[in-house]
């Protein structure tokens, strides 16, 4: 009987670290279906590499036209500067890079490396909403109830 705890204990602790990995949306508005209403039949979810990782959504505008980018924090991490330092729930605007572009001496001005082509550029930061990594830490929590309970009532 004991045999059976440590197998439906071991097993439970399997699922719930499957169940506790952040899902992001990944695309950019250029592609169908990714726009200010997404389309989850056209676009896959993606796993997050990093345990403390955040779900983004870039918006970028240019008068009216915006552009949308969704992706995970840590791929952004390398490519951006303009990330703000608060990562936690909700929406805040770029962060000012005021020595960015400083040092070139370029004559191409459409290469934008000042980044101010954008109006503006509003970062939106989730890890706990249901549509950002799905109720997957919660499925693995009553797993562990039930068979806490069931592993209780039969070794007694």
């Amino acid at each position: 009987m004991y045999k059976i705890f440590i197998c439906l204990f071991v097993f439970t602790s399997y699922i719930s670290s499957a169940f506790c990995s952040l899902w992001c949306y990944e695309c950019i508005s250029t592609q169908p279906g990714c726009g200010e209403k997404l389309n989850w039949l056209w676009h896959w979810t993606r796993v997050c590499p990093e345990q403390d990782d955040v779900c983004v959504k870039i918006l970028e505008t240019k008068d009216a036209d915006v552009v949308i980018t969704r992706t995970c924090l840590s791929s952004l991490k390398g490519l951006r500067k303009d990330i703000p330092a608060d990562h936690y729930e909700g929406c805040r605007p770029a962060a000012k890079q005021s020595i960015l572009g400083n040092y070139v001496n370029n004559s191409i001005k459409e290469l934008d490396i000042y980044r101010n082509h954008y109006d503006s550029t509003t970062f939106c930061f989730c890890f706990l909403d249901n549509w950002c990594n799905g109720s997957g830490s919660m499925i693995a929590s009553i797993i562990l109830i039930v068979f806490s309970v069931l592993s209780v009532y039969f070794l007694h």
